[in-house]
């Protein structure tokens, strides 16, 4: 019998029961709208008026809408509260809801997660039946590898997810019925799927993840939110200064969805260089300073840009080979543009520090450039017609490792592969390049 059929049978009519532990506003607003979605919940608190508020249908602080789900499933008896964990005997998922407060130097404040958690472990000895541990706190990424199930003594009863939630106060219960993500991520795949399957009747389709995936999500969702508004706040200063409206040059910029409000350009790869982007940033923060306005996430960018740089080159110049076969040269693949191209920086400190060093671009012929784009490598590296390889063959056959600082076509990755050659990919995922794992002292 599998631990999903197993968990399903030993809820009563047919419904799992959820232990919510901490009934904070993330909490009491999962707790009540997991009852509404008909699971049996009982919320845990150590607050007596907590606990007393909701056995009484009364929400335990004014959130839109949570009242009446409160007052609702407490009557149809979905819904009850504890000071107890005994409740947590019959629960088949303890949905762990605890805040996690900024310490003084930034970190988070794990003290409350601990606490509960090893409240929980302590009520495992005298269990029969399985439990999913989903953590919805906000984490950061390795702590239910490094805290949770080390303080859950690795029963075999117990398995750990991450179910981060996407809740804004104020319309944290529509929020929770019309969820735009629902992320769950543990390694055990029939545990992530009872967790997912708590909110199957809600209008999204899950994203079953890796643990440190669902912990890590949490914060890339509230560092981009918190990007987002930044930068529209310093675009607007900047048009409003110019005697511009920046209503409409933010509603203008929202019309366009295959580059703007979309996924473009949000895959981790290698550092953006060209004749625009870079150029373009300059431009605007050297405008805004001369009319004494400050930008400083716009000014940040350039510089996070070089940070990234450095970064691949620094991975590159780890590596133990003695040859190295450079793929790409441009800027970036379908083009032969090669004005601030970060494989330029790439090569320069390569051959600076005594690296040899052939390259290989499809679209790059030098007695086929000219102008601004052949002065800019002849000046940057003016031994580049040296350097450069006429083909991927000759390039492979010489070199000792690939380095791809550049889109491949399907063909010439299959190319590559087929060498045997060891690759180091820049343009794919950051880790591919950027590894290790996160120490525990940061936990």
């Amino acid at each position: 019998m599998t631990y999903l059929r197993r968990m399903q049978m030993s809820s009563s009519a047919g419904s799992v029961h959820v232990a919510v532990l901490g009934l904070g506003y993330v909490g009491c607003v999962s707790a009540a709208c997991l009852a509404e979605l008909g699971n049996r919940v009982t919320g845990i608190d150590r607050d007596q008026n907590k606990v007393s508020n909701v056995l009484n249908g009364m929400a335990p602080f004014f959130e839109p809408g949570l009242e009446q789900l409160v007052r609702e499933n407490v009557a149809a008896r979905r819904l009850t509260a504890s000071t107890s964990l005994d409740a947590i005997q019959d629960a088949d998922v303890a949905l762990v809801c605890v805040g996690t407060p900024s310490e003084k130097n930034g970190n988070l404040g794990l003290d409350q997660l601990r606490r509960v958690v090893h409240d929980v472990a302590a009520t495992l000895e005298a269990r029969r039946k399985p439990l999913v541990v989903a953590i919805r706190s906000t984490v950061f990424p390795g702590t239910c590898e490094e805290i949770v199930l080390p303080l859950l003594n690795g029963s075999g009863l117990v398995s750990v997810v991450s179910n981060p939630e996407f809740l804004r106060e104020g319309v944290a219960v529509k929020d929770f019925m019309e969820p735009s993500l629902l992320v769950v991520g543990g390694g055990d795949p029939e545990a992530v799927r009872l967790v997912a399957s708590l909110y199957s009747p809600l209008p999204v389709t899950a994203c079953l993840v890796s643990l440190r995936t669902a912990e890590m999500i949490k914060y890339a969702c509230n560092a981009f939110h918190a990007v987002k508004i930044s930068f529209a706040n310093e675009i607007g200063a900047l048009s409003a200064r110019l005697n511009v409206d920046p209503g409409e040059v933010m509603a203008t910029l929202c019309e366009d969805k295959k580059l703007n409000v979309s996924p473009t350009y949000l895959r981790p790869g290698f550092a953006f260089g060209g004749s625009c982007l870079p150029k373009d940033l300059r431009a605007l923060t050297y405008r805004a300073s001369r009319l004494d306005l400050r930008l400083p996430l716009l000014e940040s960018a350039l510089p996070s840009n070089v940070q990234h740089l450095q970064r691949a080159i620094d991975a590159v110049l780890e590596l133990p080979a003695r040859r190295l076969g450079v793929i790409g040269l441009a800027f970036k693949e379908n083009t032969d543009d090669l004005r601030e191209s970060p494989v330029v920086s790439l090569l320069e400190q390569l051959i600076g520090k005594g690296r040899q060093v052939r390259i290989y671009d499809p679209h790059i012929r030098l007695d086929a450039i000219y102008g601004s784009n052949r002065n800019f490598i002849l000046q940057q590296i003016p031994h580049i017609g040296r350097l450069l390889d006429n083909s991927a063959e000759q390039l492979l056959e010489w070199c000792d490792h690939v380095v791809v600082a550049q889109k491949m076509p399907p063909d010439l990755a299959s190319h590559v592969t087929r060498s045997g050659r060891p690759v180091t990919d820049l343009v794919g995922p950051a880790l591919a390049y950027v590894a290790g794992p996160v120490p525990a002292s940061v936990l």
